[in-house]
């Protein structure tokens, strides 16, 4: 009998789903927090990142050794490099100068090539830049922001998954809003499942610094994004973001980023405005990143 071991494709998603232990308090309701830190590249990302290239590969739109570039904050442009390694792309990643130096380091260690704009220029700059570049023939940009390979990742895996481990007794589904492709294919399976499903996605308020999340402007609102599928925005305090982040890795050996942390916080926020709800939020990703920021630092 031959043995058959998976590679590292395979590794990503099946990720845990965990209860909080402390944070929720005494409540009837459970609060489950999905570590998809636990994948490959170290984020939620990874699932995404190989929908984009395998999906593409296989209607023949790319394949190896073509360059790939995409506009990034961080943890997409992490899976893409890792799955650009993967399957033999070389791949060019755009991103602000403000990203974390872990972030940074990652994408080159994968072997991409990093472009930085400026922090005033930020994603909307990143973004016009890859379309530019596209436009000059310097390579092929798969836009996550436009993408429905981002949120179908999602829909056949992260939605079943979460489904499946809540045995069916999921209320809310709470998730950061980036390009949206998480919340889009986790809402568009779950609704299918029950409507009466909650969808609840945060963003941040007017001023707030949060990685990885964004207020979009109209302009550059991603197209993937369907309105009528999130059932309620939370607007964020950077604050109140960071230190529930804070409180995760000190009081549930949870250690993550700020938009995980954010996420959390509009659960605990939900959490005293219902009873016997199972709620399930999204942990995008690991806090190692984040450690040269000093965001754990900060005594709470």
């Amino acid at each position: 009998m031959t043995l058959q071991y998976p590679t590292i494709a395979d590794c990503v998603g099946n990720t845990p789903l965990v209860r909080l232990q402390r944070l929720a308090g005494n409540t009837t309701n459970t609060l489950l927090l999905k570590l998809e830190g636990n994948n490959p590249a170290g984020s939620v990302k990874d699932r995404p990142a190989l929908s984009m290239i395998a999906r593409a590969e296989g209607r023949g739109q790319i394949q190896a050794g073509d360059t790939l570039i995409e506009a990034t904050s961080g943890n997409t442009g992490i899976a893409l490099a890792m799955a650009a390694a993967i399957k033999g792309y070389k791949m060019i990643l755009i991103m602000p100068d403000n990203s974390s130096a872990e972030r940074k380091a990652a994408m080159t260690a994968y072997g991409a090539e990093l472009i930085l704009v400026s922090q005033e220029e930020g994603m909307e700059g990143a973004r016009d830049l890859a379309d530019k570049m596209q436009a000059e023939g310097l390579g092929i940009v798969l836009d996550q922001f436009a993408n429905g390979d981002n949120p179908e990742a999602h829909y056949t895996g992260t939605g079943p998954e979460i489904w499946r481990q809540t045995n069916g007794t999921i209320t809310h589904f709470i998730s950061s809003m980036g390009t949206t492709g998480t919340i889009m294919g986790v809402s568009r399976y779950l609704k299918e499942q029950n409507p009466g499903v909650q969808i609840v996605g945060l963003q941040p308020m007017e001023g707030a610094a949060i990685p990885g999340i964004r207020r979009w402007p109209t302009e550059y609102l991603p197209k993937i994004y369907q309105a009528d599928r999130v059932d309620r925005i939370v607007d964020m305090a950077q604050r109140e973001a960071e230190d529930v982040t804070r409180r995760l890795a000190r009081e549930e050996g949870i250690f993550c980023g700020v938009s995980s942390g954010g996420a959390v916080a509009a659960m605990l926020r939900l959490n005293q405005e219902v009873e016997n709800a199972v709620m399930v939020a999204i942990i995008c990703d690991r806090g190692d990143r984040y450690l040269s920021t000093g965001i754990y630092d900060a005594p709470n």
